[in-house]
Parts: structure tokens; sequence; C-alpha cells
């Protein structure tokens, strides 16, 4: 590696002129410099403004689906260089397992988020939250919730834990909201961070301004950040209450999410008793979480929570488990199970809070805070040397209620037992650590599970509840998703990250638009009731994805319903429930004036009314959504459907979109008698020969003669917007 680890600002690699203050980054197992890191005359202003500029603009330019395309085709290359990056990772003390966690983690990352991106946003540039809210008794009037992109920059400060997987968890949210990141890893893995950007920018995949990194400090960064910018920070808490007080953040203009210290919690239910495999899985869990990453994880567990009576089994099987599977080296070393902590300086750090707890009272248990014996990279075994290396270490104490073990967090391979007799004082022993990333539980009892979770959960991000029904495939206490809440509230950090799309969110703007339905038809690409449609030319059925045009609508003419099409459909679909067979006990019922037709008969008929039988470029109905019954319809009644075409998203990889219409069933006084959803799949592109002739067929000449609306269609542009389910 090069003698100054370079940063990646403004489209290009730079180092400082100067290497006077540069800081050294050693090899955690050997205390070897591996690279060294300054910022000495970075130019942060510049950054960030290239990224508000060029970054912005080249994002801007991008659907929702066309950047999750990208986090794919970046996840695939990142993928073809995991070997190197899980070899580089040796070198801040991660062994393979490890890097699973991290490298494989990041890289999965990108791979949800590219796969939501395309299943639940939109092919456009904005997002609708929840449904119009009408504002006037004429409807004339609406309002709703849009998501817009942050029009500045997300700069993510991430720890020296996870400089893959703690990086790209942040920038693939913002990458798919469209806002461009500034990367400041922790100095002493910077150099792993490096090396996934450098692929990154190599790959030519990047749109431009995208992705920044800042290798080594970033003075006054917050000093040049602005209305619009964001910034995510994972590290301690006394750091996060510093960002807090600047006055960019206390003013509202920059926007701060923290994840910090955690002392997470794990609970052996009183149901779990030693010799169980739900006992045997708590241990294993407290095993995994005490060595991976050296116990370097902001999800591992601190605290292990368990009966009176269980204390010396769980002791008893974590050292016969550490004792069989812990071999503490050089990861470049075969057979090495569990690496060093990141530096000596974070080892000492370790080892100073582990004798604050004995000085409160903890008792060590298994574990010694000597220097091990460990494994080098040449296969010896013998003193540590320089490497940053700890035992396992396990602490007890003889009142749970000890404030320092609620207050002490030991970043390392370090936990505490502590022992309850009721539910509710596990529960209290669970709040006592003042809010958590995680808790989890092992209990078959529901019970137990309920009083745990109604007493811990405001004070927890995740609970995880480990039964005999999911031992096999939980992820496991510490293992955050891509699809759930990553953060908790208080001590945590009191934000979220990851949480599937609503991460996406987190770097967008929601604003309430309020104005007529014709002007949020054109504002969000989504038609509104009341807004111009039409019904002239060619069934919209004969259209493809590129020539039908939000508001095109069919409107069918009335069919009656009888007594007998109510008995044909009961009997032949078995739904003879009695407000369709008894008239009687119909009446008697509050909902219906007697008996009346089934609400999916109506449905069905709706679709006879509607739709173009004949081959064309719809290709199949894909579902149905948001259905509701408002009027019963009695024999004798009529009905007709009013189809609108409501909603167009193109699929970017496909010859094929989904379309969504409005569906509005009416009785023969014009009473709203259901309405839904109807989702189709659409050709984008289709040859029509009949084209001519349909567009002068007298029925559909009738329906344009009928339309009480303009027939005005309503383009539909790269803004265009979905709904939140």
């Amino acid at each position: 590696m090069s003698s100054i680890l370079p940063s990646y600002l403004h489209g290009a690699w730079w180092t400082p002129a100067s290497d006077d203050d540069a800081v050294e980054i050693r090899d955690a197992s050997t205390g070897e410099v591996v690279t060294r890191a300054s910022t000495a005359g970075i130019d942060l202003r510049a950054a960030v403004a290239y990224a508000r500029s060029v970054g912005q603009r080249t994002l801007g330019e991008l659907t929702f689906h066309q950047r999750a395309l990208l986090l794919k085709q970046l996840a695939l290359v990142l993928t073809e260089h995991k070997a190197e990056l899980t070899e580089l990772s040796k070198r801040a003390g991660s062994t393979a397992r490890d890097s699973l966690n991290d490298v494989d983690g990041g890289i999965g990352v990108l791979f949800t988020y590219a796969s939501k991106g395309r299943r639940e946003l939109p092919n456009a540039q904005a997002y609708l939250d929840g449904p119009a809210e009408s504002l006037a008794k004429d409807g004339s009037f609406l309002g709703r919730h849009l998501y817009t992109r942050r029009t500045g920059v997300a700069v993510q400060v991430n720890a020296f834990n996870f400089p893959m997987w703690g990086a790209l968890e942040k920038f693939a949210p913002a990458f798919l909201a469209g806002v461009p990141s500034i990367v400041k890893p922790a100095t002493q893995t910077a150099f792993i961070a490096e090396a996934w950007v450098r692929i990154l920018v190599d790959s030519g995949l990047l749109p431009d301004g995208s992705l920044q990194l800042v290798s080594g400090s970033a003075p006054g960064l917050l000093d040049v950040l602005g209305l619009g910018d964001v910034v995510a920070f994972t590290g301690s808490a006394s750091t996060a209450d510093l960002l807090r007080a600047h006055p960019r953040v206390q003013d509202g203009t920059v926007v701060l999410s923290a994840e910090t210290d955690s002392l997470n919690a794990s609970v052996l239910g009183p149901d779990i008793l030693p010799g169980m495999p739900e006992f045997d899985a708590y241990v294993k869990q407290l095993f995994v979480e005490l060595t991976t990453k050296a116990g370097q994880k902001c999800t591992a567990i601190r605290r292990a929570i368990v009966p009176t009576a269980a204390e010396g089994p769980v002791v008893d099987a974590l050292r016969a488990l550490i004792a069989q599977r812990v071999v503490i080296g050089d990861p470049h070393a075969e057979g090495v199970t569990m690496g060093p902590l990141v530096s000596t300086a974070q080892r000492d750090e370790v080892l100073h809070q582990v004798a604050a707890l004995e000085a409160a009272g903890g008792t060590i248990l298994l574990g010694s805070t000597d220097a091990p014996d460990v494994v080098h990279a040449d296969g010896s075994t013998g003193p540590a040397r320089d490497g940053a290396f700890v035992e396992p270490i396990l602490l007890g104490f003889t009142d749970a209620g000890t404030p320092a073990v609620h207050e002490i967090e030991a970043f390392g391979p370090v936990a505490s037992v502590l022992t309850y007799a009721t539910v509710e004082e596990a529960a209290d022993l669970v709040v006592r650590g003042g809010g958590s990333l995680v808790t989890s539980a092992v209990t078959n009892d529901p019970a137990v599970a309920v009083e745990l979770l109604t007493r811990i959960a405001s004070a927890n991000g995740r609970v995880l509840f480990l039964s005999h029904d999911n031992l096999r495939t939980s992820t496991g206490h510490g293992a955050p998703v891509p699809h759930l809440v990553h953060g908790g509230p208080g001590r945590a950090g009191g934000t979220e990250e990851l949480g599937g799309i609503r991460a996406v969110l987190h770097y967008m703007q929601r604003t309430a638009i309020q104005g007529s339905p014709e002007m949020l038809t054109a504002l969000t690409g989504t038609w509104h009731a009341g807004a111009p449609s039409s019904a002239a030319g060619r069934h919209p059925f004969r259209k493809s994805l590129d020539e039908l045009r939000i508001g095109d609508r069919v409107a069918s003419e009335l069919r009656a319903v009888t007594l007998e099409d109510i008995e044909t459909f009961a009997h032949f679909t078995g739904d003879t429930f009695y407000a369709h067979m008894d008239e009687e006990a119909a009446a008697a019922n509050p909902f219906f004036p007697g008996r009346v037709a089934h609400g999916y008969l109506l449905v069905s008929w709706a679709a006879g009314l509607f739709v173009d039988p004949a081959p064309g470029p719809v290709l199949a109905n894909s579902g149905l959504e948001n259905l509701r019954f408002t009027t019963p319809v009695s024999p004798d009644d009529s009905i007709r459907v009013i189809l609108t075409a409501k909603q167009i998203t193109p699929r970017e990889t496909d010859e094929y979109g989904e379309v969504r219409w409005d569906a509005v069933i009416l009785n023969q006084r014009d009473e709203v008698v259901a309405t839904y959803d109807v989702l189709t799949l659409v050709a984008k592109h289709w040859d029509d020969e009949d084209a001519t002739a349909d567009a002068s067929d007298p029925a559909v000449a009738a329906q344009a003669a009928e339309a009480a609306d303009p027939a005005v269609a309503v383009g539909v542009g790269a803004a265009a917007v979905a709904e939140v389910p």
C-alpha cells in the first residue's frame, strides 16, 4: 500500500502535500505499520460542493429502479473481489468468520436494497406516503404527503469495527434515495474502506460525485454543511454528544442520526432448563457474540440475564465452548478462530473498563486480563508481542442491580452474567441499560415473551425471541438485517438505520402538498379522482405502455343484478352466507336491506364490463388492492364500472410495466358500491393491427360522449411517484 492512504475527492484520488502529521495504522496482530493516514490540507468545503452539484445532478437523472440496478452491479463487482477484501481485513484482526459479518454482510446489504428498490419503489424519483386526504366536501381540494430526495450530501461517519458493512448499510439507502455520499471511516480500518471504494471507482459504475472518501480526520466538516445535508454517525456516545451540540444540528439545518454505545442483553427464560436444545442455543449465542470480531460489535451481548439457578450451568457450558472452539491468534494462521482487537489502544481501553467493572464489585468468572499466548502467522505459539489480544472474559456480580454493569461497556470480548428471580426483575435489568440496540430472549412460553416485550420494547430497537421453532433458522442476536430497523432509543443513539425502505426515506424529505385533483395529478404523476380523464379513442386495454396516459378511462354500460344471478353465484361458489340466501335473516342484519349480491360477484362482473377480451398489450392481471365495499346491491339493482389509468410504472429491465387502475363500481343511482385498484402487466410496445378499426368503434365513441370529465390525457414523466403500501 502507499505510504499515505489516499482519499477520493472531486472524482480523483488525493493525498496531502505533506505527511508530517500522518497517523500510523498498524496490523492488529503484529503491530507492523500497514499504512499512514493524513488529511492535511483537505478541502472539505469543495468536496461538499462537488457532491451537491455533480453528485446531485448525476443521481437525480436516475429513477429508483435505475439506482437499484446500479446497486446490484456494484454488489456483483465487490463479490468478485471478496477474497481480496477478506484477506486485507485480517490485518485489522478479522478472521474469515468475522468477514462474513463485514465483507459478506456489506455486499448483502447492496443486494437487498437493489431488490427492495425494484420491488417496493416506483421506477420514478419521488414517493407518495399514504392516501390522498379530502380537504373539501366537493373533492376539489386535496392533500398528500410526498417524499423527495434531500438536496445535499449524506456524510457517513463510520466506526472501526465494520469498515464495509457499517459503511454500505448507510451508503446503499442514500444512493437509492438519490443523495450522494461522503464516507468518513474510522482511521484504524480506513485502509479497508479505501480498498472497497477503489474497487467501485475502478468499476466505472459509480455516477460522478455519488461517492467520495475521506481517509483520515475531517475537522470542521459540520461547519461546511447546510440545509439538505444528513450526517449518519456510528461510534461513541461522547462523540455523538459533540455532534449534537454543533450549531448546524442544534438549529435543525443538518439532520443527524447516531448509533452509539449499547449494553445489549440476552435473557434466558425461566422455562428453559439445562439439557434442553434451547439452553444450548442460549449459550452458543452468548459464545458467538463474545468472540465474533473479538466482541467488537455494537450488537454484542454485554449482559447475560439468567434465572438464579441457571447461572452455574450457563458459566460451565460457556467455559466448555470456549475451551473447545477458541483459538486466539493472527487471522493469517490456520486454525485461528478469534483475532485481536483492532489496536493496542483499544485493547488497553477494554482492559481499563474491565478493571472498572471489577472495582464496582464484578468478579472474573471466565478468562483473564493477562496477555494470552497466541498463534502467530507462522504457526508458532507464544506471547502476543505487539498484538492487541484479549481473552474472552465473563464477569459475575452478586448484586445484579450494580449500576456499573448497566453503565460501563467494555467494547471487546467481555460480558457479565446477572441473575433474576422473576420475569419482572429480568425486564427491569434489561431496561437499566438505558436503551439498547437489541435484546434477545430464549423462551418457549408465549406468556413470558409477552411480559418481557411489554416491559422492554420501548427500551430496544430490536427484540429477538428464540424458541424451539426457530433455533435453526434465526439469524441470531447480533445480526442486523437490512429488512428491519437497526438502532435504538436512549443510550443506543435514539435514531434508526436500515429497516428496508424506511432507511431510504431517511434521506428524503416528506412534504405535505395541497391543491386541486388536477394539480396533484400533475405534481405526483398519479391520477386523483376529480382530475381530467379521457374516454376518447381506443379502449385503454388496446394501448401499450408507451401509448397509455394517466387518466385514460373506460366507462361501462349498466348491468342488472337479479335474484337468480345471486343464487347461481352462491351455489356455484359455495358461498351461501345468509345475507345472500335468507331474506328474513338478511333484513335483520343492520348492514343490509334484505338479500344482497355477493361483493365478489360484483367485482367479477366489473371485470367483464371493462375488459377488452382480444389479445393485446395487457398481458396479465397481477393483483387487486384496497378493495372496499360501501353500498349493498339488492336484486333488481344495476351496476356499472369506471376504470381509469391511475399510475404507470415501467420496468427497467423488462419489456413490460405495471399499470395501476382506479376502479369504481356504481349503482343505477350513481352511489359508490365498491372501490379498488386493479393491477395489470402491460407491454411497453405493441403492434395493434386493429387500432384503426377500434378507434371507430361506436361503443368507444359512446363512452367518450358519456364522459363527465374533459377528454384531457395527463402525461407521465420521470417524476412519477408511487404510493406507500
